[in-house]
């Protein structure tokens, strides 16, 4: 699972050109079982996305077709991780963390 932390790089009259471009991606994304979360910052500075997609790579190939991300005005920060402790109603997001790995006695 991905956390995608998005920081504006222009003033918010800048961003609000693309707002309406923007959340359609989302959208898109969402119905493609890409994201699962995402939201506005307080302050509004950027914003986060929640991403259950495979790899990095394919993430990052996803992201370049924000329209924030083609006309440069937000910084894309991800960070990966497992989510090993989930709250209820949240059983499908958690990973074993050492499912991918051998274990030996």
């Amino acid at each position: 699972m991905f956390i995608i932390s998005l920081n504006y790089k222009c003033q918010l009259e800048e961003v609000d050109k693309y707002l309406d471009a923007h959340v359609t991606y989302l959208k898109q994304e969402y119905a493609n079982g890409n994201f699962i979360a995402s939201g506005k910052k307080i302050p509004r500075t950027g914003g986060i996305i929640l991403s259950n997609v495979k790899t990095k790579d394919d993430l990052e190939t996803i992201l370049a077709k924000d329209p924030f991300y083609k006309a440069d005005i937000a910084q894309y920060d991800i960070t990966e991780f497992i989510p090993s402790m989930v709250a209820k109603g949240f059983e499908n997001f958690q990973e074993t963390p050492w499912a991918d790995q051998e274990i030996h006695p």
